[in-house]
């Protein structure tokens, strides 16, 4: 079964940046792709970026394009997402998802594995 669990979120000052990580277990990850979504109060929970894992295809949302950065380390099977230029309006709980195939998707449907969230706060 597969385990997600993120880390690093904390509070930061408007553009200050963060490195969230996402540790994966319960099997091997090849033909998988991992996603960061956010969930910020009273909103619906979106897409931030996703990486296939074998090819190392990245895509993102329009709002983290050029700011945040996806990658993954596949001796480490971890995945972190780079965060850069923070915004207030990047307040959220981000959470890590993996998807079992490596056709990109934004929706979060398709992502079956999630992990527990971390906070992340950006002070105006």
């Amino acid at each position: 079964q597969v385990q997600l669990v993120e880390s690093g979120g904390g509070l930061v000052q408007t553009g200050g940046s963060l490195r969230l990580s996402c540790a994966a277990s319960g099997g091997t990850f090849r033909g998988f792709t991992m996603g960061w979504f956010r969930q910020a109060p009273g909103k619906e929970r979106e897409f931030v970026a996703g990486i296939t894992w074998s090819s190392g295809v990245t895509y993102y949302a329009d709002s983290v394009k050029g700011r945040f950065a996806i990658s993954r380390d596949s001796t480490k099977n971890t995945v972190y997402l780079q965060m850069n230029s923070l915004k207030f309006e990047d307040t959220a709980v981000y959470y890590c998802a993996a998807k079992p195939s490596e056709v990109p998707s934004k929706n979060r449907d398709w992502y079956h594995d999630w992990g527990q969230g971390t906070q992340v706060t950006v002070s105006s």
